[in-house]
């Protein structure tokens, strides 16, 4: 335990009889970035300890998955400040390309214009007006959560700081050959017209047609089968594989194209599998990843047959159409012309979609942009493999290996305007200079920019250096770079934290961006669903953090995660961790009201009785529990663990045990008084990163201390005492069997009951007076007539049971539970004995039913010892 340096109150202030979140939370939180806690020093001698908000998109707004990752990223961070560490929590936001150009242009859409009626710089200009006024929404939702990020530090993605970072990383790129320009088939959106990158592309299971057409005539034709029946008009060859006997005789020859004017070659390669369909494929170059590698391989003609809206452009009937009108009137041409060998509707196959839009991707030829990822990848590959990066947990590897060690080139330019626009400008003979920060841009006649912006993900991949003054060496830079830990959810381990490992790498000379990568699972509904606006069951965090404070809605999120598991949540969960903050509202006030305090040194050891011992004992245990949970990022497990000592051995134990001390007064309500005053300060401590507010308000109150934010972390003083904790375990058992008892005879809580306690010689006897306080238990009295003995932990407890419960009724009313109980053993010892069922019953089946009769067994038992234990009618 850290030592009190705080100084308690001259009087302690008095706590409302409840206490009200809305009235506590926003106050509070201004009041810490005023005093200007969260705020880092790159001058100060701590050690640094560090970690970069993932940006959420300018467009968002929080919703649970957000709150869910910062509620731990804010539990991280407070700890760690209290441990002596220099903090920083950096925020900011992501400009979010696609995402935010689109809620301009539906602006500019509702006045019935686009943004070609604007022109670039005029658009750009609105987009930025519209950011200040709606973007960052979500900014101010966080001060609601109660993060604690260092709003000072706050970025962007698209400030002047970071584009600098961008165009000086691209021409850093450019110039290592690793950043080029090429015709590549790409991921292309109608509906977005940008090209998206492979992790951009969401695919899902779409019904199609699969048709089988014919090819050529007679013995020189072949049969080829296509979902994408529009796209035969671009056919440049049918390729089969070179060894399939069936077709040797029509390689090298041209065979006619059906509804066109044109021949086309069929070519032999082995990327054709000979057993799957026919053993012949259409090659379409501009518009298959794979026929377009075919066709390089074989000099083939790449022919475009539609614009960037997915519109035939091909001359013909069918020029104008949309790609799926195109589609039907292609097979109903081919059906006419006797070409259809075969039809298959529905045919049920994976289709690409926009991740943002759901519009389905349209593979095309394209000049792009794009980032050599070999090396880049290597590096991020080996900086996990020799330990400089350890990812949690740590089967979360593999995926993370799947990515970087496959991964294709990335594709990052996009057909915005919104963005950093790429520093690459074209002569008028051909010229092509990538421009720096710090060069001249090319000025005179037919010098152009190129149109096209970054990725999104380009930019936010250098979010944990550029955020601290790269590419100055900044003391920001110097001091809290590397990051400590990276907590994101696991599914954008593609999208962000693999960039990230690829640019922090090769921008920082190999020093690794983060030294801990935390992988999350995501916020789902009570019932494990996903959450979506289609299934009506999304919750605004903020609907939670009105009716139950911020407080129960941190705790709930921080009580589900578990390391890469999707938490499930609900509102009766919500409800819970409002009751808890409330627990620990009325049980400090208690604890106020009754002289608890910090003042002073901790009595010795020998001045203290078993109770006060085994607390602080169990305390102790608890602060080395919960570190170890925090460096395992356990957060569910600390979460209960401070749960359950909190509510169940300080509020429900201790201070039950300890208030026949408090009522007696004298020097031991005093000892008990300063024990409970440290154990509430510790567990306060202990609570604060997870539930930051009402704990900061008990612990102000107890302490006079100015605030936890900036209090010490508890340490471990490694004071144990097991042979108090087998003691008080025994006055526990005591309890916990004669409450039972009581419940099982019908008892109110409160009813006092007659007891005749023998404890003598047990290391019960000093704690006779509280047991009997917690069982509502009277001296035995005169004309004492014990109508119950309950053997238990070495002693006995007789009971007297007589008028206090109507003796025939609860014996009737057992006897009938009884017979309920027996009856249902009997059906499933039958069911259990007949072979017949047992060999054709699923094996869950028979498991119930075994489980059932070991209940039966268990509930006979129990009732035939509380029929045993009644008193005589």
């Amino acid at each position: 335990m850290t030592e009190n340096t705080q100084q308690q109150p001259a009087s302690v202030p008095e706590l409302p009889t409840q206490y009200a979140p809305a009235e506590v939370e926003g106050k509070l939180y201004e009041r810490w970035v005023e005093r200007g806690y969260f705020t880092a020093d790159a001058k100060s001698e701590k050690p640094p300890y560090t970690i970069v908000i993932p940006p959420p998109n300018v467009t968002g707004s929080l919703h649970l998955g957000h709150a869910f990752q910062h509620t731990l990223m804010d539990a991280l961070t407070r700890r760690k400040r209290m441990q002596g560490h220099e903090a920083l929590w950096l925020p900011g936001m992501d400009h979010a390309g696609i995402a935010t150009q689109n809620k301009v242009e539906q602006q500019l859409a509702e006045e019935g214009k686009s943004r070609h009626d604007l022109g670039r710089e005029e658009f750009t200009e609105r987009v930025w007006q519209w950011k200040e006024e709606y973007g960052g929404k979500i900014l101010g939702q966080m001060r609601r959560l109660g993060d604690g990020v260092d709003w000072s530090r706050e970025r962007f993605t698209m400030d002047e700081g970071l584009s600098k970072a961008v165009q000086t990383i691209f021409k850093r790129l450019y110039d290592d050959e690793l950043i080029y320009r090429a015709e590549r088939i790409i991921n292309w959106c109608p509906r977005c017209l940008t090209a998206i990158s492979d992790i951009e592309v969401e695919y899902q299971e779409d019904d199609g047609e699969l048709v089988s057409i014919r090819y050529g005539e007679g013995d020189e034709s072949l049969v080829v089968a296509t979902t994408r029946a529009e796209t035969m008009l671009g056919d440049t060859a049918v390729a089969v594989h070179p060894d399939d006997e069936r077709y040797k005789h029509l390689v090298g020859k041209r065979i006619k194209l059906p509804l066109t004017d044109r021949t086309i070659p069929v070519v032999a390669d082995t990327h054709v599998d000979p057993e799957f369909g026919t053993g012949a494929v259409k090659v379409t170059p501009a518009h298959d990843p794979n026929d377009f590698a075919i066709g390089q391989r074989h000099g083939l003609e790449s022919m475009t047959i539609m614009d960037e809206r997915g519109v035939l452009t091909v001359h013909g009937p069918f020029q104008g159409l949309d790609r799926f009108e195109a589609r039907s009137a292609v097979v109903g041409a081919l059906r006419s012309q006797g070409r259809i060998v075969a039809e298959k509707r529905p045919y049920v196959h994976s289709v690409g979609h926009c991740s943002r839009c759901k519009t389905t991707i349209e593979p095309r030829l394209s000049m792009q942009w794009w980032v050599k990822v070999g090396p880049l990848a290597q590096a991020a590959g080996d900086a996990v493999r020799d330990g400089r990066v350890k990812i949690h947990p740590e089967d979360m590897s593999k995926r993370y290996f799947d990515w970087v060690d496959n991964m294709h080139d990335w594709c990052i330019s996009r057909q915005l305007w919104w963005g950093h626009r790429i520093p690459v400008w074209y002569g008028p003979d051909g010229e092509v200079v990538c421009v720096g920060p710090d060069d001249e841009t090319p000025t005179g006649e037919g010098w152009t920019q190129d149109t096209d912006v970054l990725d999104t993900w380009f930019s936010s991949g250098l979010w944990p250096f550029s955020t601290l003054g790269w590419p100055e060496r900044t003391p920001d830079l110097e001091k809290f770079y590397s990051t400590d830990v990276l907590l994101t959810g696991h599914d954008i381990i593609f999208f962000w934290v693999a960039r990230m490992m690829m640019f922090g790498l090769y921008a920082m000379d190999g020093e690794v961006p983060f030294k801990t990568i935390s992988l999350t699972g995501l916020v789902r509904d009570e019932r494990g669903k996903k959450m979506s606006k289609s299934f009506g069951n999304v919750v605004d965090p903020l609907d939670w953090m009105d009716a139950y404070g911020s407080d129960a809605v941190r705790f709930t999120l921080a009580r589900g995660a578990n390391p890469g598991t999707d938490v499930p949540i609900g509102e009766d969960w919500v409800q819970a961790s409002r009751n808890f903050a409330n627990k620990i509202w009325n049980a400090t006030r208690f604890a106020l009201m009754n002289g608890a305090t910090v003042e002073g040194p901790l009595p010795d050891a020998s001045a203290m009785s078993a109770t006060d011992r085994w607390i602080l004992s169990r305390l102790n245990k608890t602060v080395a529990e919960v570190d170890a949970y925090y460096e395992d990022f356990q957060f569910a497990k600390l979460s209960d663990a401070l749960y359950h000592f909190a509510w169940d051995e300080v509020f429900d134990w201790y201070v039950e045990l300890s208030k026949t001390t408090f009522f007696g007064g004298g020097e031991p309500a005093k000892v008990s008084a300063r024990v409970l005053g440290e154990v509430l300060d510790v567990t306060l401590r202990l609570l604060h990163p997870v539930v930051p507010f009402v704990t900061e308000t008990l612990w102000t109150s107890l302490t006079g201390g100015e605030s936890l934010v900036v209090a010490d972390w508890p340490a471990d003083s490694g004071f144990r005492d097991e042979a108090a904790e087998r003691e008080i375990e025994l006055v526990q058992r005591v309890v916990t069997e004669v409450r039972r008892f009581r419940s099982d005879q019908g008892l109110q809580p409160g009813q006092k009951v007659p007891a005749r306690l023998a404890l003598d010689g047990t290391a019960l006897a000093p704690h006779e007076a509280a047991i009997r306080q917690l069982l509502r238990l009277q001296p035995e009295g005169e004309g004492f007539h014990a109508t119950a003995s309950l053997p238990v932990a070495g002693a006995t407890v007789a009971l007297d049971l007589s008028g206090t419960i109507d003796v025939a009724a609860e014996r009737k009313r057992l006897a009938k539970d009884l017979a309920v109980a027996e009856k249902e053993k009997a059906q499933a010892t039958a069911k259990l004995g007949n072979e017949a069922f047992l060999a054709k019953a699923p094996d869950n089946v028979v498991d119930k039913i075994r489980t059932r009769l070991a209940k039966a067994d268990e509930d006979i038992t129990r009732l035939q010892n509380q029929l045993a234990n009644l008193p005589e009618a």
